[in-house]
């Protein structure tokens, strides 16, 4: 698939649940992005994503251009909730990773969303594998892997650094067939 075609792919992607929708994300979203994502200090604990201080200095632009970053919206009100993105491997494999406003954990919106959005991966893109990983000691991130269907894969010890921390991350992976 050329570069246009997978633009024009991931422009017309409207994904489904019963209270949620997965959308391309749209410069509207501006600010709903910057109270969820980039200027919560709770999904910056558990989602690498750069701290914005205020909406006035928040750049966007970024966000906007990258092609497997959506949102994640609620149904009734389409206002963006958070995001879920995807990093295209080998062609055959992929990693995701999502974040969630905290005034909206606790709900099952991630377990909801990651569903959904593995069944497109794994079914519509066409991908044999998906990878996610969570810090070590976030366990509602582990429990929504598990909900959807992901196993635990390893542990990659000290692979990044972040807020000024070492951290571990613990890879789950899913596969076609498991679904």
């Amino acid at each position: 698939m050329s570069m246009a075609e997978q633009t024009g792919a991931s422009a017309a992607l409207r994904l489904e649940t019963p209270r949620l929708l997965i959308t391309p994300l749209r410069a509207e979203d501006r600010e709903d992005y910057f109270i969820n994502i980039s200027h919560d200090r709770r999904v910056l604990e558990t989602f690498i994503c750069r701290y914005a201080e205020s909406l006035e200095d928040f750049d966007f632009a970024p966000y906007l251009e990258n092609e497997g970053l959506f949102a994640i919206r609620l149904r009734e009100t389409e206002r963006l909730v958070g995001i879920i993105l995807f990093f295209d491997g080998d062609g055959r494999s992929c990693e995701i990773g999502y974040g969630l406003g905290s005034a909206y954990w606790g709900r099952g919106c991630a377990t909801e969303a990651v569903g959904r959005f593995l069944a497109y991966l794994l079914g519509e893109k066409g991908f044999e594998t998906v990878r996610a990983s969570f810090f070590s000691g976030n366990e509602a991130s582990r429990r929504v892997m598990e909900k959807c269907g992901m196993r635990f894969d390893r542990v990659s010890e000290k692979e990044l650094s972040y807020l000024g921390v070492e951290r571990d991350l613990i890879y789950y992976v899913i596969g076609k067939n498991a679904r």
